[in-house]
């Protein structure tokens, strides 16, 4: 077996402050460059001054089928003009953790309980309603980024998108998960000694077009450990689209890239977050 990469601090070592912290930005700024749907912003993440816009996003080529940009506004589809629609603008610190609101924060959205386990363990089963679609990308989210491994990310992908969608190497969670793991000096197999977990705290329904395509958006705590822990929030929207029994993330461009604001604060209720209940 090959030894630890020269540089790597040994296992039973604790992290300093400061490799946390460039951990957490290496991660950040890298995945927010790919302008894909899920941004990690943890800590001191740096988000890019201004992003594509939204007719960038939708004919780009991150697993998509969407039609480029410069065709003629009346032949986007719905499906896309609904995905490729900006979102808020927040200040990058806006996922650092921060005070909570003392806002009344309304009704929350209910999630729906999952009645099976689908491929690749993903909890799946979730009704055919917007509420149990914003439930199965949260599912695919968390198996996804929790196996802290580049193999476990692309076995979701690959089990849980439809022709034309993300693929194992366009998928902004595999390139998320790839970015922690180079900011640790791990390799893509991941360690015992690192573990991510993410907690969905925040949503909103973006939209839908008939009772067959969602986009809904998860906003979450985002806890990484690697003898010590850091905490950011990290955001994602997808296509879903229901396919005989359950939800699957759909083709085209993923989503426009949306806020990753700290879980409960007033500018998570400004930009529409809604708290999360399981039912």
């Amino acid at each position: 077996m090959l030894g630890d990469r020269r540089g790597r601090q040994p296992h039973g070592l604790p992290w300093s402050r400061r490799k946390m912290r460039t951990l957490l930005t290496g991660a950040g700024v890298a995945v927010a460059v790919l302008a894909a749907g899920l941004v990690l912003a943890v800590l001191h993440a740096v988000r890019p001054a201004s992003g594509p816009t939204g007719s960038d996003r939708a004919g780009g080529a991150v697993g998509s089928g969407a039609a480029p940009a410069t065709e003629a506004t009346d032949r986007t589809s719905p499906e896309d003009s609904l995905a490729a629609r900006p979102m808020p603008e927040v200040p990058e610190s806006a996922s650092h953790p921060a005070p909570v609101s003392n806002l009344d924060p309304g009704a929350p959205i209910l999630l729906p309980p999952a009645t099976r386990t689908g491929p690749v363990g993903v909890p799946t089963g979730f009704p055919r309603t917007p509420e149990g679609a914003l439930a199965q990308l949260v599912a695919i989210d968390q198996i996804a980024l929790e196996s802290g491994s580049l193999a476990g990310a692309r076995a979701v992908i690959r089990a849980w998108a439809m022709p034309g969608g993300p693929t194992t190497t366009s998928w902004s969670g595999v390139r998320a998960v790839e970015r922690l793991l180079d900011g640790a000096g791990l390799s893509g197999g991941g360690s015992t000694h690192f573990a991510v977990v993410l907690t969905p705290l925040m949503g909103l329904i973006k939209g839908s077009v008939g009772p067959d395509f969602v986009v809904p958006c998860v906003d979450f705590e985002i806890d990484v450990t690697l003898q010590r822990t850091a905490r950011g929030a990290v955001a994602d929207c997808q296509r879903m689209v229901w396919q005989t029994d359950r939800w699957l993330i759909g083709p085209g461009a993923e989503p426009f890239t949306p806020p990753s604001v700290w879980p409960g604060t007033d500018v998570a209720f400004s930009v529409g977050y809604r708290d999360l209940r399981h039912e």
